[in-house]
């Protein structure tokens, strides 16, 4: 029991470490290129727009989609290592 209690302890630990870096990345990208650092940006240029405003309208959306894919992967990486997998 202590075990399974230490295992799940350890399994929620991993799971909360990714969750944190997976949202800093997101705010980052987010808040911090499309936002803060947008007038340090605007000097790139994108596909004919600033990269700060490329970050606001696309790049954030796609860094998520791709952030959803990570954690998904992540996690049953996780449930392996853990054997909280349903196989």
């Amino acid at each position: 029991m202590v075990d399974q209690t230490s295992k799940a302890d350890a399994y929620w630990a991993a799971n909360k470490r990714l969750m944190a870096i997976l949202l800093i990345i997101w705010a980052l990208v987010s808040f911090g290129f499309g936002i803060i650092l947008r007038p340090l940006l605007s000097g790139i240029s994108v596909g004919g727009t600033d990269l700060g405003f490329w970050f606001a309208q696309q790049g954030s959306i796609l860094t998520f989609i791709v952030l959803i894919f990570v954690y998904a992967w992540r996690m049953n990486a996780l449930d392996r290592k853990y054997e909280f997998d349903e196989e």
